[in-house]
């Protein structure tokens, strides 16, 4: 069977509308509030979406207490919720993940595939320095909202 082998490029609308291209948000709230109100957030867009998953951070993270609509815990397609007491939790498996990557190992990484109606095999380049990058941003919003009494809802 022939397989088309697509790369993902983050510049074509064609592979934006894709289902397999993927992009989330982390959003601080307070779940004290008795209506829900997003006070600032964090993009994660699809290179850091397929790295964040990729490096195993979801299931790094789910050692901590979700509150999901799935049970599921941090999962994709999926709203989670993690209470500010949890946060420096967090922030310190974040550090101990980010010292692990080799920030010079690129790699290709396979997103997803289809048998019908063609072969198709979905792939995306992994730069792990763009996604330390990612993740120093991601901690230093992770101790802002520490500071902050906030708490995080993940939108993936």
């Amino acid at each position: 069977m022939n397989v088309q082998h697509i790369l993902i490029d983050d510049t074509s609308p064609v592979h934006r509308e894709l289902s397999i291209y993927r992009t989330g948000t982390i959003y601080r709230v307070r779940l004290q509030d008795t209506s829900y109100k997003p006070y600032s957030s964090l993009e994660i867009d699809a290179h850091n979406y397929a790295a964040f998953f990729h490096y195993g951070i979801p299931e790094l993270l789910n050692n901590l207490p979700f509150i999901s609509e799935s049970n599921n815990g941090l999962d994709s397609w999926d709203e989670a919720f993690l209470h500010n007491s949890n946060l420096g939790r967090m922030k310190k498996i974040i550090v101990e993940r980010m010292a692990s990557i080799d920030p010079e190992h690129h790699e290709t990484i396979l997103l997803g595939w289809q048998d019908q109606p063609i072969g198709v095999a979905y792939f995306r380049d992994i730069d792990p320095a763009r996604f330390l990058v990612f993740l120093a941003k991601l901690g230093v919003f992770v101790e802002e909202s520490v500071t902050e009494g906030y708490d995080l809802e993940f939108m993936l």
